[in-house]
């Protein structure tokens, strides 16, 4: 028999540059699922899978079919997947539970797999400085700001959303990918912290677009998890080690 597999991948930012990159990045993304349902017993998706997110009461945004049908397949196939929000779709209520029978995360979560300790969360707003990200992190989040959000017509508050969120992206480029050195690496800094009085094997997180695989002080690993926008990364765990995978 086959030993099951926990997978992990995030950033995704399924929407852009455009319809047909994104249908493009979608389609290898299912064929992604395709391949590790075989082995997989849980899937966690940390966080800006899509670029944009929100939900009103009935409405959702348009796009990404093949990828929320692959989604219910595995689900219904009694995988466990697990969704973060990120800094990108941090507005994720109760449709991806209701319809496709995925946990949502909206903060990190331990867990404990075959005697390891996993510390899993997007990495926005984790660890020292970015105030400014935080405040309005804490601001976005508000029950007034979405009641607000909610009041303006779909058409109008996706394209709005949508348009501030891509020239997030132009305006950081490749930034994302360079590594600051373990002083301005405010996730390295947090893990360092965190280990200090916690018991984690390892840390898993998104958000930086760059794969690390980092020790901290022999006690535990810190993982990121690296972006599919220009390369297809994640990480999987057979039961005695993580190790981050490059998919072609």
């Amino acid at each position: 028999m086959q030993s099951k597999k926990i997978y992990f991948a995030s950033d995704f930012h399924l929407g852009i540059p455009n319809h047909e990159k994104s249908i493009e990045r979608e389609k290898k993304i299912c064929k992604w699922l395709d391949e590790i349902k075989q082995d997989a017993s849980e899937i966690y998706l940390v966080g800006d899978i899509f670029d944009f997110w929100y939900e009103y009461k009935f409405t959702i945004p348009k796009g990404f079919t093949r990828f929320l049908g692959k989604i219910a397949e595995l689900s219904d196939a009694g995988i466990k997947i697990h969704f973060f929000t990120g800094n990108h779709d941090m507005w994720m209520k109760e449709y991806f539970t209701k319809e496709l029978n995925v946990a949502v995360h909206h903060q990190p979560i331990t867990k404990t797999f075959n005697g390891k300790v996993f510390f899993i969360g997007h990495g926005d707003g984790i660890g020292p400085g970015d105030q400014k990200y935080k405040f309005l992190k804490f601001f976005f989040k508000s029950k007034v700001c979405q009641w607000l959000f909610t009041r303006i017509h779909p058409n109008f508050s996706f394209l709005i959303a949508s348009t501030a969120s891509k020239r997030s992206r132009l305006a950081t480029g490749v930034a994302d990918e360079v590594f600051l050195g373990e002083e301005k690496e405010w996730l390295y800094q947090f893990c360092l912290s965190y280990i200090e009085n916690n018991k984690v094997d390892y840390f898993v997180f998104g958000h930086r677009h760059l794969a690390l695989n980092m020790d901290i002080k022999g006690k535990a690993r810190y993982i990121n998890l690296g972006q599919w926008i220009s390369k297809s990364q994640y990480a999987v765990f057979d039961s005695n080690d993580l190790k981050l995978v490059n998919f072609s």
